[in-house]
């Protein structure tokens, strides 16, 4: 039975191309909405969302992620664990607040954030908007921390590039269903090896045919490189994340 809501989730596609139309209030104010009425863990809503519009911020979160292509979005939006919002409420009613530094909060938090990202990225799409969730900003984050004032109890945990797609990118594949939906338990599919092949040509082909950076790739290769990067990477982020008051437990 046709459902366009399921439709549109599986159409669903990255887009870093923009053109130079930034988003209306109205539609800001849409995406806002569509992420506050996420499901958000005990109701806590423990996560805050900051617009990036000005563009010496925006060229520093280009050269933190690496992505300068988000510097032409029509809007830029930061995604933020925050259990600094509920301290105040604590020191408000003169209460201890110990709680707010341990790792499960830390991780609701983070629960929080990536299940509103989720809610802007489908609302977006459903507004003809395009866009893509990135992660990249973790490459720096305690100079995102400086960068946005973010006190201490918060955490940035994701950026969305949001725009008037210029460009739309054809679909990638997916992994086989067998590789990763599992019933009653964890167990990869005894024909793993062969379904990893098959994917593995799938996902070849689809980058061999873009119109743009079409380049051999496999599933199996991009897992290798991914591997295969400095182990200094991003190494400071449990220092960073406790040096702002979480992980305390």
């Amino acid at each position: 039975m046709a459902n366009k809501i399921i439709d549109q989730l599986e159409n669903h596609c990255s887009v870093r191309q923009f053109t130079d139309q930034p988003l209306t209030k109205l539609e800001v104010a849409q995406l806002i909405s569509a992420a506050q009425h996420a499901s958000t863990s005990t109701f806590s809503q423990q996560y805050s969302i900051i617009s990036v519009t000005d563009p010496k911020q925006k060229a520093i979160l280009g050269e933190i992620s690496g992505h300068h292509w988000l510097e032409k979005s029509g809007h830029f939006l930061l995604m933020v664990v925050d259990q600094y919002r509920n301290l105040q409420i604590a020191k408000n009613e003169g209460i201890p607040a110990d709680v707010l530094g341990t790792t499960d909060k830390f991780l609701a938090g983070v629960m929080d954030a990536a299940i509103a990202t989720e809610n802007i990225m489908v609302a977006a799409e459903s507004l003809g908007l395009g866009g893509t969730i990135m992660g990249s900003i973790l490459n720096d984050s305690k100079r995102v921390i400086d960068t946005f004032n973010l006190p201490e109890l918060t955490f940035p945990l994701l950026g969305i590039a949001l725009g008037h797609p210029a460009v739309t990118p054809g679909l990638k594949p997916r992994m086989p269903e067998a590789m990763m939906h599992f019933e009653g338990g964890y167990k990869l599919p005894a024909d793993f090896s062969t379904q990893l092949n098959g994917y593995d040509a799938a996902l070849n082909a689809y980058y061999q045919s873009r119109n743009s950076n079409a380049r051999p790739e496999s599933f199996t290769h991009h897992i290798v490189q991914g591997l295969s990067r400095d182990p200094k990477l991003r190494a400071e982020l449990k220092g960073v994340i406790a040096g702002q008051g979480f992980l305390a437990d």
